[in-house]
């Protein structure tokens, strides 16, 4: 599962509470960089493995592969929970952005009927209890809880809310989560946010300072789950070192 926050440098996410606690028991990337601005290039690029010419916030109809085609070629599932919106391909509604829903960016599945793999968040519980969660969840909070209208301490003190639980879970005993930012707010410290891993495959405790980027998000998928790649940045980026 990833969980995507909005537009925090790494020094602010690291020095937050929650945040910063979970170094104990994760592993710190802390030499991971976004790979673009604004926000929705670095969404498309999580799961595509390019920014597939994207250079913008608007919304845009792509018709190229991503992670979702390589995981149903191996009959394997996934989700994008969304707090506000599921399939829902307006720009913004409420507290709702569609450029934080990456999967909604691919004509294969917005204008299809695998629109209905990207839900309500509300579902997660109900998959958690029924343990029918997918093989990826990708993790889309809405403008408050993501600190995109509310800054860090508000996105920390929503984290300290929703993971803690899961965590413990079993349904969640063989998750790896990983929690990262799409962008840094200064556009001039190299893209450097916040990333850190937790749950199943983390290493406890763990200062990892290998050069990790969103591509290397996807190419850990890919690896995970032996999918093969998308024959773009997956290709070069490096795996996350797991256990």
């Amino acid at each position: 599962m990833i969980i995507m926050l909005e537009n925090q440098d790494y020094s602010a996410a690291i020095t937050a509470p929650y945040m910063s606690s979970l170094q104990q028991s994760g592993t710190l990337l802390s030499n991971y960089l976004a790979v673009a601005h604004p926000s929705q290039p670095n969404y498309i690029a999580l799961v595509s493995g390019s920014t597939n010419g994207v250079t913008s916030d608007s919304n845009v109809n792509l018709n190229v592969k991503n992670v979702a085609d390589l995981l149903e070629a191996k009959g394997l599932t996934w989700k994008n929970y969304a707090e506000v919106g599921g399939c829902f391909t307006g720009s913004s509604s409420g507290t709702y952005a569609r450029k934080h829903v990456p999967f909604l960016s691919f004509t294969d599945i917005s204008a299809t009927s695998r629109c209905s793999n990207i839900v309500i968040a509300s579902q997660l519980a109900a998959d958690e209890a029924s343990g029918n969660l997918p093989n990826l969840m990708f993790y889309s909070p809405d403008l408050n809880n993501d600190g995109h209208d509310t800054g860090v301490a508000y996105a920390d003190n929503w984290l300290q809310s929703f993971l803690p639980s899961r965590l413990t879970n079993p349904a969640h005993a063989n998750t790896l989560f990983f929690i990262t930012f799409d962008e840094s707010e200064n556009y001039n410290n190299n893209n450097q946010v916040f990333g850190i891993l937790v749950g199943k495959g983390a290493r406890s405790g763990v200062n990892d300072n290998a050069s990790y980027n969103h591509y290397s998000f996807l190419a850990t998928v890919e690896d995970n789950f032996s999918l093969g790649n998308l024959g773009k940045n997956d290709v070069s980026a490096s795996i996350f070192a797991l256990i």
